[in-house]
C-alpha cells in the first residue's frame, strides 16, 4: 500500500518534531507501506527568507525569490532523511525537480501541469522512503517554480493522484477539521468526516487547516484526504465525497477571514432562512452586521474586527 504524508512547517519546526516525525514515518514504513512524506519549510523560515530578500530589494525578482523559497523546503527534507537514515531507514531526499513535478510559468504561484514520476517510482521500487520538498516544481524553461499558500497541501494530493496512493494524509498541528477554530472556540467539535464540497468553502472562508487548492485538486482526482496532527495519535477527520449529507448535521462548521471579518457558515442545511436567524441573534446581542449575503450551502456576515470573535462564539452555540 503506498502513502502519500505531507507534514507542515509546525510539525518540522526543530529538531524534536523532526523526530517526532519520523518516528511517524517509520511506524507507518514499518507497517508495511510505501511511503511518500512531502515537507514544508521549518517553522517561520519562508517570512524569514522573504524578510532576507526585501532587506536586499523592495522589488526582488520573481525568479530569483522562488530559488530563495525553494531552499525552505528542501533543507526540511534533507535534514528529515539524516535523521531517518540514523534510526535505520534506507530513505532519499527530492527536490521537487527530482520528483518530476511541472509546473506553468507562473512565479510565485505556479500551478502543477503534470508530474512525472519515474524517479520516485524508481526509489520506492527499491524499498526507499521518499521524501518530497512540497511547494515546488520546475518549469519548461528550466527555472524552479513555487506554488504559493498552501503549496505543500496542493504537492501532496497532486502526487497521491499521481501515484495512485492508497492514502493521503495531511499532519498539521490540529488532530483534524473542527467546526470552529477551537483555539477561538474552544466548544468546537472534531468532525469525523467532511464532503468535499463543505471543506473548499470553509478553505476559502479562512480555515487554515487545508488549502482551497489542495482540496479542489483533491476533488478533481478523488483523492481522499485525512486530515490528522502530528502531535498526538488517533483522531483526523477524513475529507470525501458524501452522497447522503441526510445523516449529517444542518451545519459542519464556520470559520472567518481576518482580512474582511467575515464569518461563514457552512453545510448542507444552510439556506436564507438561517441566514435570517443568524442575523435575528447578532442583531439581538448587540453586534452591529455590516453585510449579510447567502449563497448554496453557506452564509456570510462581515461584523467589525472587534466583534468578529463574540460573533463566532455566539453563532457556534446558536447553531452548532
Amino acid at each position: 500500500m503506498l502513502t502519500v504524508q505531507k507534514f507542515g512547517g509546525s510539525s518540522v519546526a526543530n529538531s524534536e518534531r523532526i523526530r517526532a516525525v519520523a518516528e511517524i514515518i517509520a511506524e507507518a514504513k514499518n507497517g508495511g507501506s510505501d511511503i511518500v512524506a512531502v515537507l514544508s519549510a521549518r517553522g517561520d523560515m519562508t517570512d524569514d527568507l522573504i524578510a532576507s530578500a526585501v532587506e536586499l530589494s523592495s522589488s526582488p525578482p520573481k525568479r530569483e525569490l522562488d530559488a530563495l523559497l525553494s531552499t525552505g523546503e528542501l533543507s526540511s527534507t534533507a535534514l528529515m532523511a539524516v535523521q531517518l537514515h540514523s534510526m535505520g531507514i534506507d530513505c532519499v531526499s527530492l527536490s521537487g525537480r527530482q520528483a518530476g513535478i511541472i509546473t506553468d510559468l507562473n512565479h510565485g504561484e505556479a500551478k502543477i501541469v503534470s508530474i512525472q514520476p519515474a524517479r520516485i517510482l524508481r526509489e520506492l521500487s527499491r524499498g526507499r522512503v521518499v521524501l518530497v520538498a512540497g511547494f515546488q516544481g520546475i518549469n519548461e524553461n528550466d527555472d524552479i517554480s513555487t506554488l504559493g499558500r498552501g503549496g505543500s497541501d496542493t504537492t501532496a494530493v497532486a502526487l497521491a493522484a499521481a501515484l495512485g496512493a492508497a492514502r493521503c494524509e495531511i499532519y498539521s498541528d490540529v488532530d483534524g477539521i473542527y467546526t470552529a477554530d477551537p483555539r477561538l472556540i474552544p466548544e468546537a467539535k472534531r468532525l469525523d468526516r467532511i464532503d468535499y464540497d463543505d471543506m473548499l468553502l470553509l478553505a476559502k472562508g479562512g480555515s487554515q487547516v487545508l488549502h482551497s487548492r489542495a482540496v479542489e485538486a483533491a476533488m478533481k482526482y478523488k483523492v481522499e484526504i485525512r486530515a490528522l496532527s502530528s502531535f498526538e495519535k488517533g483522531g483526523g477527520t477524513l475529507v470525501t465525497k458524501i452522497g447522503d449529507k441526510s445523516s449529517l448535521p444542518p451545519c459542519c462548521g464556520l470559520t472567518r477571514d481576518k482580512a474582511e471579518n467575515k464569518i461563514s457558515i457552512v453545510g448542507h442545511g444552510v439556506d436564507t432562512s438561517m441566514l435570517s436567524r443568524a442575523i435575528f441573534e447578532l442583531d439581538y446581542a448587540g453586534i452591529e452586521i455590516l453585510s449579510a449575503a447567502a449563497m448554496p450551502n453557506e452564509i456570510c456576515l462581515r461584523t467589525e474586527e472587534a466583534d468578529a470573535i463574540p460573533a463566532m462564539r455566539l453563532l457556534h452555540k446558536a447553531f452548532i
